[in-house]
């Protein structure tokens, strides 16, 4: 199947799913114990923060058990949601104050994230099957963006998920950090590698706040060329 019917096939079918989802046997048990256990956290699927005529997608992961899965937006309220907004502020890709909190007033700007798995998972690692039942609801997102041009995956399972939902052998692009692939199939849109902000790869050294800023400062100067 080919890229651009991977993503034709999957208009019309919902980008979100429903609050309850109940797709996933072994995220619905751990999501209904976090509702047990914090009734006044969000605790459901998170969606896509952003708008769809944004020409930059950020493709996370999954959901924070105590960042997105407690506030409801996407990387708010956790170490990676730092990190990533100050730089997304930095290049120009995010306006206003961030203060974790989804009531904060912040704005993307020509910009928009999701994850590759809606819903937290226990220990923030999604099975193989999670993948691949959510990637409905991220081929719908994708075939959702209307100028999109540059696409920042943050990790090798959120690369993956991209290349697979478009029907990409996973051979034809390797992930590593900074890499910029050209998708062949989806003339114009860039695929930008970068190792997933998250604390323990920063506090490891794995990656840096430079090295962040690096693959930002690639998609901006891109963006700005074209």
């Amino acid at each position: 199947m080919s890229s651009r019917q991977a993503l034709v096939d999957s208009l019309g079918h919902p980008t979100e799913p429903d609050r309850d989802c109940s797709l996933c046997p072994r995220l619905v048990a751990f999501r209904n114990a976090q509702r047990q256990a914090h009734p006044d956290w969000h605790n459901a699927p998170v969606p896509t923060f952003g708008t769809s005529d944004a020409r930059l997608l950020i493709a996370g992961l999954a959901p924070g058990l105590r960042g997105a899965n407690r506030t409801g937006r996407a990387f708010t309220g956790d170490y990676a949601g730092d990190l990533l907004y100050e730089t997304m502020g930095e290049f120009g890709f995010a306006r206003g104050v961030y203060r974790a909190d989804p009531d904060d007033g912040f704005e993307l700007v020509d910009a928009a994230i999701s994850n590759s798995v809606r819903c937290v998972p226990p220990e923030n690692k999604p099975t193989n099957d999670e993948i691949n039942t959510c990637r409905r609801f991220f081929a719908a997102t994708l075939a959702g963006f209307s100028r999109l041009s540059a696409i920042i995956a943050l990790g090798k399972i959120a690369h993956d998920q991209m290349l697979k939902t478009l029907g990409v052998p996973l051979v034809r692009h390797k992930f590593a950090h900074g890499a910029v692939h050209e998708l062949e199939s989806l003339p114009g849109i860039r695929l930008y590698d970068s190792y997933h902000c998250s604390r323990y790869n920063t506090n490891t050294g794995v990656l840096t706040p430079d090295m962040f800023r690096t693959v930002f400062a690639a998609v901006r100067r891109d963006l700005d060329n074209r």
